[in-house]
This record gives structure tokens, C-alpha cells and sequence, in this order.
């Protein structure tokens, strides 16, 4: 009797591979759990937390992620100041959504809601494990749905390998959301296999869809690595054809479009942001490049491409099969070196990085190496284990790597010694019989290698980065104390509370509370940090991380009623309400001195010069020495540690105490500006601008309402940056010294926020759920259609039917 399995005629749809027969485990499963062990075991070893005293609070982890991750726990339950698209805590009053579009949007952020707000660092911590326990299981899954339906555990150590890359050890461990692209390049080589096989029309977009929505940044490298790869896999079955092409396009079009509502203002929202430092393009050396290849290495300017040693091997074993087809072996071979090579190159390390050379580490897009090197070796065993003739090969090849990188710096001896036992355990597995004890025992050496060699360099890069990043202190005792002193003295929106200095990290305002100037992101509005300046404000990271600023004019000017200072919270009554109203006239106009420029956004006087270097007894000396590095001091006060130098750094404008002892001169670390500050003259100045204040302020998650006194005339001033995308009732709204301002005539303000390209990217969206469901309404007919055709009529004369082979008849 014939095959029972039901067939498909070929126009209905191509064949796909045959299912993966059941395992005694789940490969994607196994593959999670052992990129989980690696993970926390090389974390354990470093001594680094959850798992030791050592912290991870380094760079944007600490300045960025854990903060942000934070302020959703705040928004997730209703506890925000703000809402999707309108964030009053940090910068005085941001723009939120190309913020979320940039580090929230992950789905696995929300998660953090389930932990207590106090244990967001082990939130984020969970959160980046289970993201490369995801990604393995992606790879594996892949892998499965591409080979044969017999080396599930090769598939499950090769998925692993893919998650536990360097790039995913050293650099994606304190930058988490680049995660979500390690996730999106197997996922997104999947739609490349449905699209190649024409199915999947609903759920290929969505797949892109929800690639880009993770993480639009590191899905657009997946999604270039994602088309090489099918590519290849179109050209090594030669089937190569436009109409392939053209389907895929199409797909990642419409999964594409479907995040236009977020994607749209995040580019909009980075065409408005300070502009960072442009820097040319330097490839690393060579040497160093090979040693990142091996375990146990680091470096911030050199691509972390290494991946477990049997990768490699079967990847260079497939180049002397002769069992693989010519065109496979070299077709694979070939990409894998053309990736390699193109993170060297200028032009096309632009086209990696959205044609941008990125601040920081210029090898983002080192992850797809991992993935396309994973591809090509699991390539290899759908052709069953190699020979010994192409084991030889294979290892000859990573021999030749290995001695290339021997020059280099950045190798250690841990590195060959790694990289050397795992070389023989790898190889020794792949000369065992593939059944039985010796097939335990083969898994058991090929597992084994992943395992060392990952942990160990998840525990030196631990450890290095400690050494190199900057660092900050972690979450504990200290922080929930200020963190709950400011949820005490919150006043908003009747005045603002600062979480003020020093600083725990580049967001304070997100992460303990408060509605400060301190910002840092991609997206920190270019208007906010030039007013900012402008005032004497300090800044880190070349403008974008914005620090707090302690000084009481601009606490009168931004409503400042409470902030953070030395170890406690300090109130004063000397502020002005968020709405103010100016009398007619131009805006102000700043020059080069902040005491001058505040003076002029305040609209009096209360700054005087000093006299033969010292200022008068009784004002509060301030100094202005943005490029200065060095310890200021003012007699037997305090003394004050002042950090600058631009464009990187810009100290801010600094108080150096109370004088009180005529003609004493402070001490300067170099060149600066004194300014001495009369406090009766900035009380009175205060006390008339609130006659000319809002009688009622009420903020919303996306604008702001206020009555006006009666009879007003002039401009009204809300403490707000002028940042694109707001709107206003009856008038446009124009900058008042970089703050937000409408004409005062109309007796109320009434302003609402939508972020630029908000509504563009709901009608891209929108159109592009249209297109996607003629897309499948298209399709759905057209199967209909197919199985509808009745069969050709017999010729007549002749009895016997024509039935259609395969239909039912024998």
C-alpha cells in the first residue's frame, strides 16, 4: 500500500523540510537552560552581582537602562510623573516616546513590574538572562526547522553557542536592549525560510514587526544579516528568483510599517537631539580582530566575535566536504568572510551602523558574524558528522586563526589554554561514534567546552569592565532613604523636587524620584541642553547626559521648591510657579555669562560683580569654569570638585559658599568666572513675579492647563523646555529664552504634547496593517481558487475519467 501521508499537489505549497522527529529533550529548551548555567555560572565566578559584592552597575546600565527600566515600573503601575508620551521627571519635561521606542519597548520590559521597584536591578538582571536564554532557543529552533531531524543536541550546543557569542557576553550584558536584535536575527532568518517557501503571509510581518518594536537599532542589522543569509540559501538551491526577492520585501515592508508609530518619532526624536561627536571610522588590527575569536578576551574597540570552538571547527570543516555541494561550501565559506571583512571597511561599517559611525563601540553588528559562522557549521552537519579528512581541515583552519592572533595584546593565557582543550574535546568528540555511551560522551565534550568557555569569559569580561567603564554606585540602603525622602517632600505640580547631587546615576529623576534637569539619552533634545548651558548647567557624555543643577536662581526659575543636598532634603519658598506671565517685549537673548543670561530669564538683577577678586560679605559666591578640573574652595568651607573640559565634560556652574570674611579670595583650580549672588534681591524678584503667576497649574500625561490672572498682558512663560512637538490652544507657541511661551491675552494656557512624526508613523502604521491584510485576503483567495479548478474534461468518446494523480485513485 502506498505512503499514507497525505499529499499536497506543488502549486498549492512547496514542500517544506520534514518536521523534526521527537526528541528525548527539547533542543530549543536545553539550548535556554544551558546559556542560563553559562551566564549565571561565569557571573558567580567574577564574585559579581546577584551573585557576589562586586556590582554591574557600569556605563549605560547604570546612567540608562536600570533607571528607564524604573520609570516604566512607575508608569506600569500608575505611579509616573507622565505618561507615553510626555516624561515631567527628567530634562524639566521630555519627550517620552522615542525614549521608550529606544530602550522600553522590548517586551520583556514590562516584566519588570513584576519585581518590588527596590529590586529593579535584579529585574534588569532576569530580564538580560532570560533574553539569552530566548535567543538560544531561537537559533535552535531555527537550526531544527533547517536540518535533518537527527542531531537534536548538536542543535541545542550550536543555538547556544549563538547566544553565549562574545558580543552577547561582553557587550550586550550591560546594554540589554541590544539583546532583543540577538533574538531578531534567527527569528527574521526563519521569515526568510517562509518566505522562500511561501508561507507564513500573516506571520512573517508580524515577526518583523515585533523585531523592530524590540529593538529597531540591532533589528536593522539582523534584518541586513537576515537577507544575506537568505540570499545564500536561495542561490545554493538555485532558486533564485525575483519574485522570491520581491515577497521579501514586501514582508519586511509591512512588518516594518506596523512599528511606524514608534519608529517614526524615534527618528524624528534623534533629528532634534544634541548632536553627538562624529568620528571617523578606524578599523582594529587584524591580530586583534582573530584573538577576540577565541574565549577569554576584551576589548571596547575590537569585535567580540567569539563563539564556542566547535563552531569554527564545522564551519571550516564544511570548506573540505565532499559530501557538500561545490556551490554550498563556498557560498557559506564566502559569507562568512564577507562579514568579517565588511566590519573592517568604511563604507560598509556605515551601512551596519544606519550610516552612522556609532559613539562608543564601533563593531555593533558583530552578532550576525556569530550567527552566519553558527549557520554555516550546522550547514555542515546536515550532511551527518565530518570526515576525518575534513576534521583535519576544519581544524587547520582554526589553528591558523589562532596562531594570526598570537601578536596580538589582548590575548591571555587563559585564552589558548581554553581554546586549545576545547579544540581537542571538540575534535575527540567528532572522531566518537555517534551512538550510545560514546554518543553520551561526545555530548558530553562538545557541552562541556560551550560551558567553560562561555562562563569563563563571562566572568573576564565581568571583571574587565569594572576595570575599564566608568561605574556607579549600585541600588541599596542609602538609595531607598533619598529615594523615599523625596517621595515625601513631592509637591507636584505645585513645585518640583530635585533628586539633586551627587549623582547615583545619569537619570536620577527616573530612578529615585523627583522632576529635575537631569537627562540622559540618545534623544536629549538639542534646545534643552543649549538652555541648559546657557544657565551654567554641567554635562557628561559631549552634551547628552545632562547633570543636575544646584543653583537658586534656576531653582526660583523651574519651580524648584525641594531638592537632595548633602544628605538630605532642603526646602525653600523662594520659587516661582510653573506658569508665569512677562511683560510684553522681546525674549530674552543669552551671551556667554550665565549669571547675566539668568538674570535676563528672570527679568532682575541679583548677581553682583566682585570687587579685587572677592565678593561682598553675606552674598553666595559662584563660579563659572566649565573647562576647569580641579578642587575650588572658598576659605574654610566646603571645598568643591570640579570636573570639566568640553566637548566631553562642562563642569557647572558652582557654588562656593556664603562669604564671610571681606576681601577673601577663593582658591581656583584655573581660569573662571565669579558671580555673587544677593538673596534678598532674587526673593523680591520672585515675590513680584508671582503677582503675574498662574491662579491654577494642572499637568497631564501629554500637556498642561493654566488660568491666568485676569487682564494679562505680555507672554506666558511655562518652565518647561521648548521642545518640538508641543501645541497650543488659539496661539502657537514660541521659545522665551528656550522655554515653552504663548501669548498671555487669551486669560489661559491650554497645551498639549505629540511627539514629532506621531501622526505620520499612525498613518504608516495604519496603511500598513491595510496592506497586510490585502496581502493575506489576496493570498486566502487565491488557494481558494486553486482548489476550486475542476479537472480537464475527458475527450469525448472516451470513458474513463480523468482523476488527477494524487487525488484519491490508485
Amino acid at each position: 500500500m502506498p505512503n499514507a501521508t497525505r499529499s499536497q499537489p506543488s502549486s498549492v505549497r512547496p514542500a517544506g523540510p520534514p518536521p523534526p522527529t521527537p526528541s528525548p529533550v527539547s533542543a530549543p529548551a536545553l539550548a535556554a537552560l544551558l546559556s542560563v548555567l553559562a551566564v549565571c555560572g561565569g557571573d558567580a565566578v567574577a564574585r559579581v552581582f546577584p551573585f557576589g559584592p562586586r556590582h554591574r552597575a557600569v556605563n549605560d546600565l547604570a546612567n540608562q537602562f536600570v533607571p528607564f527600566h524604573a520609570h516604566l515600573w512607575d508608569l506600569l503601575r500608575g505611579r509616573a510623573d507622565g505618561g507615553l508620551l510626555l516624561d515631567w521627571r527628567g530634562g524639566w519635561g521630555t519627550s517620552f516616546l522615542p525614549d521608550y521606542g529606544t530602550y522600553l519597548s522590548s517586551p520583556f520590559a514590562p516584566l519588570v513590574a513584576l519585581f518590588p521597584r527596590g529590586d529593579v536591578e535584579y529585574a534588569v538582571y532576569g530580564i538580560t538572562v532570560l533574553k539569552t536564554a530566548v535567543a538560544a532557543a531561537a537559533m535552535t529552533f531555527l537550526l531544527r526547522r533547517t536540518g535533518p531531524s537527527g542531531a537534536w543536541w548538536w542543535a541545542a550546543v550550536l543555538g547556544a553557542s549563538y547566544a553565549l557569542c562574545g558580543w552577547s557576553l561582553a557587550e550586550g550584558a550591560y546594554n540589554p536592549m541590544w539583546l532583543d536584535g540577538l533574538i531578531a536575527f534567527p527569528l527574521l532568518c526563519l521569515v526568510g525560510e517562509w518566505v522562500r517557501e511561501r508561507r507564513r503571509p500573516l506571520l512573517g510581518p508580524l515577526v518583523v514587526a515585533v523585531c523592530w518594536f524590540a529593538n529597531f537599532y540591532t533589528a536593522y542589522m539582523a534584518t541586513l544579516g537576515a537577507a544575506l543569509v537568505l540570499l545564500v540559501r536561495l542561490a545554493v538551491t538555485d532558486s533564485l528568483r525575483r519574485r522570491t526577492l520581491l515577497r521579501a520585501a514586501v514582508t519586511t515592508a509591512l512588518g516594518m510599517g506596523l512599528t511606524a508609530p514608534v519608529l517614526v518619532p524615534v527618528f524624528l526624536g534623534s533629528r532634534h537631539a544634541h548632536p553627538g561627536v562624529v568620528r571617523d571610522f578606524a578599523p582594529a588590527a587584524g591580530t586583534d580582530v582573530l584573538a577576540r575569536l577565541l574565549p577569554v578576551t576584551y576589548g571596547f574597540a575590537t569585535p567580540a566575535a567569539f563563539v564556542c570552538t566547535a563552531v569554527p571547527l564545522l564551519a571550516g570543516a564544511l570548506l573540505f566536504r565532499r559530501d557538500a555541494p561545490g556551490r554550498e561550501r563556498w557560498l557559506w565559506g564566502g559569507l562568512c568572510a564577507a562579514v568579517a571583512l565588511s566590519m573592517q571597511w568604511g563604507p560598509t561599517h556605515l551601512v551596519w551602523h544606519v550610516f552612522a559611525t556609532p559613539n562608543g563601540s564601533p563593531y555593533r553588528q558583530t552578532f550576525v558574524l556569530s550567527g552566519v559562522l553558527v549557520l554555516a557549521a550546522w550547514t555542515g552537519l546536515t550532511h551527518g558528522l565530518p570526515d576525518r579528512r575534513s576534521l583535519l581541515g576544519g581544524t587547520a583552519v582554526v589553528l591558523a586563526l589562532t596562531a594570526g592572533a598570537l601578536p596580538s595584546p589582548l590575548l591571555t593565557p587563559w585564552s589558548l589554554l581554553l581554546a586549545g582543550v576545547g579544540l581537542a574535546a571538540v575534535a575527540g568528540a567528532l572522531l566518537l561514534p555517534g551512538r550510545g555511551r560514546y554518543g553520551v560522551l561526545a555530548a558530553l565534550l562538545v557541552t562541556g567546552t560551550l560551558l567553560g568557555q562561555a562562563a569563563a569569559t563571562t566572568a573576564y569580561a565581568d571583571r574587565e569592565r569594572l576595570a575599564r567603564l566608568d561605574d556607579y554606585p549600585p541600588w541599596g540602603a542609602e538609595h531607598e532613604r533619598r529615594a523615599a525622602a523625596l517621595a515625601a517632600a513631592d509637591g507636584w505640580p505645585a513645585y518640583r523636587t530635585d533628586s539633586g547631587l551627587p549623582r547615583v546615576a545619569g537619570n536620577d529623576p527616573l530612578l529615585l524620584g523627583g522632576q529635575g534637569a537631569a537627562y540622559y539619552s540618545s534623544h536629549t533634545p538639542a534646545v534643552l541642553t543649549e538652555t541648559l548651558a546657557a544657565l551654567g548647567g554641567g554635562w557628561t557624555s559631549r552634551g547628552r547626559n545632562l547633570l543636575s543643577l544646584d543653583n537658586p536662581v534656576t531653582d526660583a526659575l523651574f519651580g524648584v521648591g525641594a531638592r537632595w543636598r548633602d544628605g538630605e532634603v532642603v526646602r525653600t519658598d523662594t520659587y516661582l510657579p510653573l506658569v508665569t506671565v512677562r511683560p510684553p517685549g522681546p525674549p530674552p537673548v543669552y551671551g556667554p555669562s550665565p549669571f547675566r543670561n539668568q538674570e535676563l530669564l528672570l527679568g532682575a538683577r541679583v548677581y553682583g560683580a566682585p570687587h579685587a577678586g572677592a565678593c561682598r560679605v553675606g552674598t553666595e559666591v559662584f563660579l563659572w569654569a566649565p573647562d576647569a578640573t580641579g578642587t575650588a574652595r572658598l576659605g574654610a568651607n566646603a571645598p568643591v570638585r570640579l570636573l570639566g573640559g568640553t566637548p566631553k565634560r562642562r563642569a557647572a556652574l558652582t557654588s562656593l559658599g556664603v562669604q564671610r570674611v571681606p576681601g577673601l579670595k577663593p582658591v581656583l583650580p584655573g581660569p573662571g568666572e565669579l558671580g555673587c549672588l544677593d538673596h534678598d534681591r532674587l526673593r523680591a524678584a520672585v515675590t513680584a513675579l508671582r503677582t503675574r503667576a498662574a491662579t491654577s497649574v494642572r499637568v497631564t500625561p501629554d500637556g498642561i492647563r493654566a488660568a491666568l490672572p485676569p487682564g494679562s498682558t505680555g507672554t506666558a512663560v511655562v518652565a518647561i523646555p521648548h521642545i518640538a512637538g508641543w501645541h497650543c490652544e488659539d496661539a502657537d507657541p514660541t521659545s522665551y529664552g528656550g522655554l515653552l511661551a504663548v501669548p498671555a491675552g487669551t486669560g489661559a494656557l491650554s497645551c498639549t504634547f505629540r511627539p514629532p512624526g506621531l501622526r505620520a508613523g499612525l498613518a504608516a502604521g495604519a496603511a500598513a496593517a491595510l496592506g497586510l491584510a490585502g496581502v493575506v485576503v489576496a493570498g486566502r483567495r487565491a488557494r481558494q481558487g486553486r482548489a476550486i479548478t475542476p479537472p480537464t474534461a475527458a475527450p469525448v468518446g472516451r470513458t474513463r475519467s480523468a482523476v488527477p494523480r494524487g487525488a484519491g485513485g490508485r
